[in-house]
């Protein structure tokens, strides 16, 4: 069985003292893709170190974090686009809008998760979304820019199903991790309703571990038991789940 982590901060300070050894054991449990998105520029650095020590598992995203559009933003979009042209990636990521950390910068996110999703396109690359507490606003950004060359995925989806729909539409898969092994998650209640060709894996890893390791630091091999709680939630098998959510992260990323 092959799983894929289509979205892991590997490069985190959280695992500065185990970093090689979480991430053997996470190919050691069947976990041997790794998306990993970007934040700022501050790691950019960080990601292509962990590419060269593990180019055969790890694929990098390039982009620019809501949370981190500040008043440096437009050096930080010239940034990406100076990566997206000179290196190889397979999506812009993550790019979205995060109302739960700050409202103010809600016009400066608009701007960058707009002008990320021109260059996506420009790249013919998939998106990868961060979109918490802000819905409306994202799927706003995502109608203006609707298009057959506008395809990724809606990183660690939480929504209900009206959203879950409307972002399958927009030619989005679901990023489902943890948060559907928490009792109040809410998604386990009408995932089965989605077809699993829509359905791709992620941990957030070192955010949102799945039950039992919840509260604790994420990590990548988590990935199968995020696995273990869809098969249940489809009634089907986890080595069917790794398939089919494996075969999903290979249409999006090219890979």
């Amino acid at each position: 069985m092959i799983f894929t982590d289509t979205h892991t901060h590997l490069y985190s300070e959280e695992f500065e003292n185990d970093r090689a050894e979480m991430i053997q054991r996470a190919i050691d449990a069947g976990v041997s893709r790794f998306f990993i998105p970007s934040i700022d520029s501050s790691y950019t650095q960080k990601m292509y170190d962990l590419q060269i020590q593990f180019p055969e598992n790890i694929f990098l995203m390039m982009g620019l974090h809501p949370c981190y559009v500040k008043d440096n933003y437009l050096e930080e979009l010239a940034h990406v686009e100076t990566q997206l042209a000179t290196n190889k990636f397979c999506a812009v990521g993550e790019i979205g809008i995060d109302l739960y950390w700050d409202k103010t910068t809600l016009d400066l996110q608009k701007k960058a998760f707009k002008h990320q999703i021109q260059l996506a396109k420009k790249y013919s690359l998939a998106i990868n979304i961060h979109c918490r507490d802000a819905f409306d606003e994202t799927f706003e950004v995502l109608e203006s820019e609707k298009s057959d060359d506008l395809f990724g995925i809606f990183h660690c989806f939480s929504g209900n199903l009206d959203q879950a729909q409307q972002a399958i539409s927009l030619n989005m898969k679901l990023g489902i991790g943890g948060v559907a092994t928490f009792k109040n998650g809410k998604i386990d209640q009408f995932l089965n309703q989605i077809d699993l060709k829509h359905i791709v894996l992620e941990t957030d890893s070192p955010y949102l571990a799945p039950v039992p390791y919840r509260g604790k630091r994420n990590e990548s091999s988590y990935t199968v038991l995020v696995a273990e709680k869809l098969a249940l939630i489809y009634g089907v098998s986890v080595g069917e789940i790794a398939s089919i959510t494996t075969q999903n992260s290979k249409s999006i990323f090219g890979i």
